[in-house]
C-alpha cells in the first residue's frame, strides 16, 4: 500500500515511538536512542540495530548483523518486509533474542 507523504509520516513516526515504549521496558541489557526518526539499540557488546524511517521510499528501513530489512506499511497498519513479508516486530524480537539469549516478548502498545 502506497502512503501519501503526510499519512506516512504519521505512521512512521507513531511505529517508532511504540517501538521506544515497548523497548523500554527491556531494562539495561540494551540502550535505546530514538532522534529525527532514528532508532538506534546498542547491546553490551557494542554491536547496534538501526531502525529508521526513509521517507523517499515510504518505508522503515532496519539494518544489524550485517542485514537488513525494508518493511512497507500495509492495509492492516503493520509493516512487512518487502523480500519475505515478515512483520517488523517479529523480526527485531527474533533480534534481541538472538543478542540477549533470551526470548524478549516485544508488544504493541
Amino acid at each position: 500500500m502506497q502512503l501519501s507523504e503526510s499519512a506516512y509520516t504519521a505512521a512512521a513516526s507513531s511505529e517508532l515511538r511504540l517501538l521506544v515504549d515497548a523497548l523500554d521496558s527491556i531494562g539495561e541489557e540494551v540502550d535505546v536512542e530514538l532522534s529525527n526518526d532514528i532508532l538506534t539499540l546498542e547491546f553490551a557488546n557494542r554491536d547496534r540495530c538501526v531502525v529508521n524511517s526513509h521517507r523517499a521510499a515510504r518505508q522503515i528501513w532496519m539494518a544489524a548483523n550485517r542485514s537488513a530489512w525494508h518493511f512497507d506499511c500495509g492495509a492492516d497498519g503493520q509493516w512487512r518486509a518487502t523480500k519475505t513479508g515478515e512483520e517488523l516486530w517479529a523480526v527485531l524480537g527474533q533480534l534481541l533474542h538472538e543478542k540477549l539469549g533470551r526470548p524478549v516478548p516485544l508488544k504493541r502498545a
